[in-house]
């Protein structure tokens, strides 16, 4: 008899669920409360650019094994593009200087002995000054493991860490940080392949996961909203849609894959992350000038990271907590600023989006990682996914694929029982 999974929510930790519960022959059926999929990992139609964009611009590394799987999983693994060596152009526009960090495509992280490959006006001590971070513990801050300040800080460590972490890095997770350097810059530069889904999020991971859960029978259900659970004993034995209730058989199973708010109000006592950081995207129609690389790294001002697409330029700002009640339009005029002098164009505002994720992830300092739970909870039959649960990792597509992964691996472990 085939099994049933109830996947709750449809962003990528749930998507990645489904799709490797689907694949291991269950039959799953897929509860989403918005009337879409992806979360905040998705695409959608502009009407002030005319462009399809994407609600936030997520950048994947060759390292990001999970990612890369789910993507191999779904057939997409080929939309994920970038420079066939680890290469990241950065310009500082309060100076006009201009570097390429070169990390090759080794499996060692050789550059760092190569003054030409290195960040300029650095030298290996500034590198070896890194090491207490790679392991630190999650309790640790950054600012308490390594020196955050100088050269190397300001050019790479601190756009590095604050687009992982999502904070001013001295007060992040040195444990959480820590585990974003021995993935990427600690594994060479074969793990550091910068990669992004040109054709859109949701062409690339979302918009093929559901065609594939389609072909193999699953049961996808939009605007569903759960509101609770119904329970025998040790397991979960009802989900709650409202009116609607669906009862489950003793053999289903449920990954609840929902933000951290309606996780904790569905389970009453679980300890989840309570204070969150914001992030800043922004959109510009206009055609990226032809030898304005893909992905530039932005240090000096605003603007941190810089990304060309096909009649677009888009930007991110991290740690944008004091951005978010900007008056949209001057908050529009300061970005294009950066993005002229990073780019170097001169040009009137083109028509623009900003895009304000308040809640974009958990604060990834120690006292908030602590909060993150487990996949496993009181219930047999229920899990967890999310990239606020306890990945190792930060709140990034990587752990998101990771989470989704880990429960429905610890499903698959309870049917070999």
């Amino acid at each position: 008899m085939q099994k049933v999974a109830h996947i709750v929510g449809a962003g990528i930790s749930g998507l990645s669920a489904a799709v490797r519960l689907a694949n291991a022959n269950f039959k799953v059926c897929l509860y989403e409360a918005t009337q879409q999929a992806g979360g905040r990992c998705r695409s959608y139609f502009d009407a002030a650019t005319n462009l399809t964009i994407d609600n936030g611009n997520h950048l994947l590394l060759s390292g990001n094994h999970h990612a890369l799987a789910y993507a191999r999983s779904i057939g997409t693994e080929a939309g994920l593009v970038g420079p066939k060596r680890a290469q990241f152009p950065f310009v500082d526009v309060s100076t006009g200087k201009r570097w390429q960090l070169d990390l090759g495509d080794g499996r060692l992280p050789l550059w760092v002995f190569d003054s030409a490959r290195r960040v300029p006006d650095t030298s290996l001590r500034d590198y070896l000054a890194l090491m207490p971070l790679i392991w630190s513990s999650p309790s640790r801050l950054v600012g308490d493991a390594i020196p955050c300040e100088g050269v190397l800080y300001q050019r790479l460590v601190q756009p590095l860490l604050l687009a992982a972490l999502n904070v001013d890095p001295p007060g992040g997770s040195a444990g959480l940080a820590g585990a974003v350097v021995r993935e990427t810059l600690l594994a060479g530069g074969q793990a550091c392949r910068p990669l992004i889904a040109r054709e859109g999020l949701s062409a690339v991971l979302v918009e093929p996961a559901i065609k594939l859960l389609q072909g193999k029978g699953a049961d996808i259900r939009f605007s569903q909203e759960l509101r609770g659970f119904g329970s025998v004993a040790d397991r979960v034995s009802e989900l709650k849609f409202g009116e609607q209730a669906i009862s489950l058989a003793p053999s289903d199973v449920v990954v609840l894959a929902v933000p951290p708010r309606p996780a904790a109000s569905l389970l009453p006592g679980l300890k989840t992350p309570s204070k969150f950081r914001a992030i800043v995207n922004a959109h510009f129609r206009f055609e990226p000038p032809k030898d304005l690389p893909a992905i530039l790294g932005v240090v000096g001002g605003l603007v941190e990271w810089l990304f060309t697409f096909p009649q677009r330029l888009s930007i991110t700002i991290s740690g944008a907590d004091r951005l978010v009640d900007m008056p949209r339009e001057e908050l529009a005029h300061a970005i294009w600023r950066d993005i002229c002098q990073a780019a170097g164009i001169t040009a009137e505002l083109p028509p623009w989006q900003i895009v304000r994720e308040r809640r974009a992830t958990f604060e990834a300092t120690p006292e908030q990682n602590a909060l993150r739970p487990g996949a496993v909870t009181a219930f047999k039959n229920l899990f967890l996914a999310g990239d606020w649960t306890d990945t190792g990792v930060p709140a990034t597509i990587e752990g998101s694929a990771r989470s989704g992964n880990r429960a429905a691996d610890l499903i698959l472990a309870m049917r070999q029982i």
